[in-house]
């Protein structure tokens, strides 16, 4: 077979055309940045991002927790039994609906929201971009995603 050709019809399929790779290495890359300083917290980065709604929200039913982090209740319901147990979180029924759960981060877990201030900034500083691009960069992947950004 003519290699030549064959490369042509093919081309779509190369690894450095994709969009889908360097989105998925960034990710794990830029996640990666953030392990030695949630480690010092003993937090992984699901736990992290998970605290950070419950201290900008206070509380949030899981159904809405699932929908901000884009996560199944298949992985947020282990996630938030770890917290639990690690005494991060507290989970209560609502009053207003019975089936809905509610969760609040509880006296340590809302502690840690002042040891983890400065994480944004050091991992940021690692990027090698700047803010205005950060922005941008930002703005796209909301995009992608089809979610509205957080002001």
């Amino acid at each position: 077979m003519d290699k030549k050709r064959e490369t042509g019809k093919y081309d779509a399929l190369k690894l450095e055309r994709q969009l889908c790779f360097p989105l998925y290495a960034a990710s794990r890359k830029v996640i990666g940045l953030y392990h030695p300083y949630l480690s010092a917290l003993d937090l992984t980065y699901t736990q992290y991002i998970t605290l950070m709604v419950l201290w900008q929200e206070g509380s949030e039913s899981v159904k809405e927790l699932g929908r901000r982090l884009y996560l199944d209740s298949g992985t947020l319901t282990p996630l938030l039994k770890s917290m639990e147990k690690k005494g991060l979180i507290v989970k209560k029924r609502s009053e207003k609906d019975e089936r809905s759960v509610i969760v609040a981060p509880s006296e340590s877990g809302m502690a840690l929201r002042e040891r983890a201030l400065g994480i944004p900034e050091k991992v940021g500083n690692c990027l090698g971009i700047d803010g205005e691009e950060a922005l941008a960069l930002r703005s796209l992947l909301y995009g992608i995603i089809g979610a509205e950004q957080e002001k």
